[in-house]
């Protein structure tokens, strides 16, 4: 199964953003990252999943592993709600960044997805560099 560790970073919020995936399947690893100029840190670590599983899609199972609640929680809990109300949260409220929440949908339609939660800032080396490149992608923008 392809492994994913995925991190999305803001040099303030909103301010220059940074995402990041680091991808292995136990022989071949790969990194890539990016970012943007004006954005929020949630945007950055949704577009880091939307970018890992774009590249991902040759795969019919994958693992990721994310520090962000927000997006482990918004696949697994959120978003079965959000879409049967119209893409508005339970205080009828339209759902923030729902741009890319609906473009994670619909890559993760033809995925199997396992989430794995992980402790950011914990010494997990894929996390931890995950963190590094995305941080370094901001950098860069500021």
């Amino acid at each position: 199964m392809l492994k994913i560790w995925t991190d999305g970073s803001c040099l303030g919020n909103p301010g220059p953003g940074g995402w990041a995936f680091v991808a292995t399947d136990g022989e071949h690893t790969a990194e890539r990252c990016g970012g943007e100029a004006n954005t929020t840190n949630n945007r950055m670590e949704l577009m880091a999943v939307i970018r890992a599983l774009s590249a991902a899609h040759r795969h019919s199972a994958v693992e990721i592993h994310t520090d962000s609640q927000y997006v482990k929680n918004g696949m697994q809990t959120w978003m079965k709600n959000w879409k049967k109300n119209n893409w508005r949260t339970a205080d009828k409220k339209p759902v923030k960044n729902q741009d890319l929440w609906q473009k994670l949908d619909e890559l993760a339609q033809n995925i199997d997805i396992h989430w794995v939660w992980v402790r950011g800032h914990n010494g997990e080396e894929f996390n931890e560099r995950c963190d590094e490149l995305a941080r370094g992608c901001a950098t860069e923008l500021k």
